[in-house]
């Protein structure tokens, strides 16, 4: 395979020349077929501009808030709190997605938390929010990096205001009210409120509670229902001891799904909080 006057242009038996040549670590191949040694030079020149523009991109490109969430989602799809972090997200693309992630502070915060405190939600709820914009910030400075190695967030990570809250003091209620709330929920709700009153069990785990956990207990006469870690809070398994109240209700839901406890039309159930509880 003969030589060319430019380096990195070759021609092969057939007269066909063929560009190899290696650009700022960038390996370029092209076979170019019998063209003149000025159009292959041409052809060469436009892959080597093409290169030192894309690399030029690179070196001062800065990510966008959507490009590090989204980063964060997909790492995170293990968690059981992923849908409740996508949510966030998308709550927060409209106001701050395509801005590159240095530019996110409290003040193009600023619209977005006056119009969800506009909406009716509480300081609480939008707090969750500011906390999903942390984490991702925290995330694009320490943990992502582009090919060269440097951060995502090259700067120092913003301080990200919290709203003060003010939540209204827990208080257990009383027999009347309980009689008077589970009144107003469907028989369905009200089963599976009352199991989590009778249990401690949290509300996912409630959803989620599936027949395969049901240990029987013969030295008692009925069985508990262990938790597997990886479907628990804190990571360890658990053990849901049933009282009598909680026993009934479980008796009842026999036979209704193979997996689910307590399912609804044949699914899992995502939420007790649905529109029959807040109504």
């Amino acid at each position: 395979m003969a030589r060319t006057r430019t380096a990195g242009i070759r021609i092969d038996s057939d007269g066909r020349r063929i560009i190899d040549k290696e650009h700022r670590g960038v390996g370029i191949y092209l076979r170019l077929g019998p063209i003149s040694q000025e159009d292959a030079e041409q052809q060469l020149a436009n892959e080597v501009a093409r290169i030192d523009a894309e690399l030029r991109y690179n070196a001062n490109h800065r990510h966008r808030f959507v490009d590090c969430a989204e980063r964060y989602l997909a790492e995170s799809k293990h968690r059981r709190s992923v849908d409740v972090a996508a949510w966030h997200v998308r709550l927060l693309t409209p106001y701050i997605g395509m801005l590159e992630i240095h530019q996110i502070h409290d003040a193009t915060l600023k619209l977005f938390v006056h119009d969800r405190l506009a909406s009716g939600v509480k300081a609480s709820t939008v707090n969750r929010s500011l906390e999903v914009v942390r984490t991702v910030l925290h995330r694009a400075a320490r943990s992502y990096r582009d090919g060269e190695g440097r951060p995502w967030l090259d700067a120092v990570l913003p301080l990200i205001t919290r709203l003060p809250e003010s939540p209204r003091p827990p208080y257990p209620i009383t027999w009347d009210e309980q009689d008077r709330l589970f009144s107003k929920l469907p028989s369905r709700l009200a089963r599976m409120v009352l199991f989590a009153v009778n249990t401690g069990l949290r509300e996912s785990n409630v959803c989620g509670l599936e027949w395969s956990w049901e240990v029987p207990v013969p030295e008692v006469g009925r069985s508990v229902f262990v938790i597997p870690r990886e479907a628990f809070k804190s990571n360890r398994p658990h053990v849901a001891i049933l009282n009598d109240i909680a026993w009934s209700i479980i008796e009842a839901q026999r036979g209704q799904h193979p997996i689910w406890v307590f399912p609804y039309q044949g699914e899992r159930v995502s939420t007790m909080n649905n529109p029959a509880w807040q109504r």
